[in-house]
């Protein structure tokens, strides 16, 4: 490195200035002219040229110009200090010296003179004191010089660092694109790629949203001879994570895993939440366990996501059952962890089980609840219609001086609209403006939708004008309020004008918004429309969920279409959905109505081996099937599969229906087995199966009946 006392020598100044002219031709002629100009440098002053400049004038001016550079070399020399390490971070200069007074190509021949006597590091500090400033921040070529000349020495690492430096500068004022296109651009004219300076622009293309141009930019990466290593795998997982397309996530995950390459704890902890956020809790886990196979050990994190995750989805014992493997592994349980299951158990109905983990949490000497908790446990009781626990619970949260949040007064709010009571509604967001929290679009929603429900969609529309007076924008969730509103009255028309108006201000519809017009067109037996919007949704890349799924099925099976409502219900795993009880009845009262009794059955069987219980329409739709075909037998075995409880229930029901049909000799076998699991004969079963035998004249199977009845027999 070039001492202080040599850069004081005159004879080295000249030599500096000499070479300044020669070392920016020998850059310009490596790095076209042509390039260069093709870009519009960012507050760079236009130049204007004057024909009748003299020659004394442009020697007078070219000598100013060299005195200024060789003077500012001086000052760089005098400020640089050998012993600075900028590895992680831009050295810093303290040069006196006023920014303002330089201009664009002063800059680039600091750079290039510095870089060519006094080496790279010194070229590279001068760099990053100009662009401190805006004016030189934005000057394209100011880069471009600085990484050429370093190139020019050698210097690979610190080229490919200044290259990452204009590309996050310029994506601050929107010209990313430019400086990405200049990174490809300065390799046709000589500098090798790195996979780091490819890595830096696709990150920040995923930082910015570039979705399309992320995915070119990785095939462009093999394209120009680098091969992506783990970190552009991260990026395109992680990025896909954040734009939440968990489909193209797992996707590229699998990718990832396929190439030999290791997932770190954090890309696999956005994983896990992601696919639990979005719904995909068997992934989550798939995650979960590829995860400790790999020897990444899952921190408190990792299961308080998936036990989140499990809890959303409605899995409460598989919830629990993870909380027991969390507690095995030597992780305890937080506050959030609890929050997660007392919302899980409260989701489920299970508000006594969730208020015995609620108060083991406020007895607790470690974890207390905290507003979460509490708000979690008010909407457990809410759905219940237990308002006056609720209420209390909210009396509690404030006497431990904790501070409902808008999400606590709106679960109120929710709660009280539900039970039917909007004027305590009202007052609680009343209460909410008097304490700091004004009511939120989500608030206003909670009560449009109860008013609508209840048949008050008038004083729904007025409701949502006061709030617009008020400031408030509607959201997809008001629109969809309304496109509902209008799919119940079954006013398509009303609703695709709410759905259209909802993409005009720029709202973009969620899958819940597609699912909702979807049902309506399967409900009007209109399937091409169905069909449609279901395809946009897929194209937008919205991920269908088992409703959407249930709704084209059932619309199939009303139009008689058993094939296409199979297929439907066969896709559903490509967008990790499980199809539930209600699901399976749709197909299987398809298949029923179509008199495919043995596909119904093996459906049924099937959706009862993996633990859902069949709604009683399903159960008693295939039991009576195959009645009406004297196979009797068949529909006592489908009905023997189900609890005590639903059994009773469901023979009852359908020993009435046969004898509506005048099918006395069945509903008598069915009505003997009644009375065998209970002696407590349902009247109205007894009287409806009497009429018919007595319209048939069959008096002989009351007698028989009635006699066991008597005599206690069962």
């Amino acid at each position: 490195m070039v001492s202080l006392r040599i850069l004081r020598n005159h004879g080295l100044q000249r030599k500096l200035l000499s070479s300044t002219s020669t070392h920016i031709a020998q850059f310009c002629t490596l790095f076209s002219l042509r390039t260069l100009s093709s870009y519009t440098d960012y507050n760079e002053p236009y130049s204007t040229t004057t024909t009748t400049t003299t020659t004394t004038t442009s020697s007078s001016s070219d000598s100013q110009s060299q005195s200024l550079v060789t003077t500012i070399c001086s000052l760089v020399y005098q400020s640089y200090s050998p012993q600075t390490h900028f590895r992680s971070s831009p050295p810093k200069l303290n040069l006196d010296l006023d920014a303002d007074s330089l201009t664009h190509e002063h800059a680039i021949s600091v750079v290039a003179s510095l870089a060519n006597e006094a080496g790279s590091m010194v070229a590279l500090s001068f760099f990053y004191w100009a662009i401190g400033f805006p004016k030189f921040r934005y000057f394209m070529r100011l880069y471009i010089f600085c990484a050429m000349s370093l190139f020019g020495n050698g210097n690979l690492e610190r080229t490919h660092e200044v290259v990452q430096c204009m590309v996050r500068s310029f994506a601050e004022i929107g010209r990313f694109k430019e400086a990405a296109d200049m990174v490809f651009e300065m390799q046709n004219q000589g500098l090798m790629l790195s996979t780091r300076t490819l890595n830096c622009v696709l990150g920040i293309a995923w930082e910015m949203g570039l979705v399309e141009f992320a995915e070119n930019m990785f095939d462009e990466m093999s394209v120009r001879g680098v091969s992506p290593d783990s970190l552009c795998y991260k990026s395109m997982v992680v990025g896909y994570c954040r734009n939440g397309r968990v489909v193209e996530a797992d996707r590229w995950l699998n990718k990832m895993i396929e190439r030999g390459f290791v997932v770190d704890n954090t890309t696999f902890t956005l994983i896990i939440s992601t696919f639990c956020e979005r719904g995909f809790v068997s992934r989550a886990s798939w995650c979960f366990d590829k995860m400790s196979k790999m020897g990444v050990k899952p921190n408190l994190v990792n299961f308080t996501s998936l036990i989140h995750g499990l809890c959303k989805r409605g899995s409460v014992k598989q919830a629990f059952e993870m909380l027991e493997e969390m507690v095995r592994r030597g992780w305890k349980p937080n506050v959030y962890t609890h929050t997660a299951l007392i919302d899980g158990l409260c989701k489920k109905g299970w508000t006594e089980r969730a208020f015995r983990l609620f108060l083991k949490l406020v007895r607790s000497d470690n974890y207390k609840p905290n507003v979460h908790t509490y708000t979690a446990m008010i909407s457990g009781y809410c759905q219940e219609d237990k308002m006056s626990r609720a209420e209390m619970l909210l009396s509690r949260m404030k006497e431990q001086e904790l501070v409902p949040n808008t999400n606590t007064y709106t679960t109120l709010v929710y709660g009280h609209c539900k039970a039917g009571n909007f004027e305590r509604a009202y007052e609680l967001m009343d209460v909410m403006s008097k304490e700091g929290f004004t009511p939120n679009i989500c608030t206003y929603n909670a009560v449009m939708d109860s008013l609508c429900k209840k048949g008050r969609a008038q004083e729904a529309y007025k409701l949502i004008k006061k709030g617009f007076r008020r400031g408030l924008q509607a959201d997809r969730v008001t629109y969809t309020i309304f496109i509902s509103e209008h799919c119940r009255r079954a006013d398509i028309k009303g609703a695709l004008a709410f759905f259209n108006k909802m993409i005009k201000v720029g709202l973009e519809p969620d899958i819940h918004s597609y699912t909702t017009l979807i049902a309506a067109f399967c409900r009007q037996k209109k399937m091409k429309e169905s069909e449609k919007l279901f395809e946009v949704a897929v194209r937008l890349g919205l991920i269908p969920t088992k409703e959407t799924y249930t709704s084209m099925i059932c619309g199939y099976c009303r139009n008689g279409d058993i094939a296409l409502a199979a297929k439907f219900f066969h896709r559903m795993g490509d967008h990790g959905c499980a199809p539930d009880s209600f699901t399976y009845g749709a197909l299987i009262s398809g298949l029923c109505k179509e008199e495919k009794l043995d596909e119904a059955r093996k459906l049924y069987d099937t959706m009862m081996d993996k633990g859902l219980s069949p709604c009683e329409v399903t159960r008693l739709t295939l039991a009576h099937k195959y009645c009406q075909k004297d196979d009797y037998a068949t529909a006592m075995v489908i009905l023997e599969r189900l609890e005590k409880k639903l059994w009773i229930r469901t023979v009852n029901t359908l020993v009435r229906k046969l004898c509506s049909e005048k099918k006395v000799g069945i509903a008598a076998l069915f009505f003997h087995k009644l009375v065998d699991k209970n002696q407590n004969v349902d009247r109205v079963t007894l009287q409806a199966f009497m009429t018919a035998c007595y319209e048939s004249n069959k008096c002989a199977l009351v007698s028989d009946l009635t006699e066991r009845i008597s005599k206690g027999i069962g």
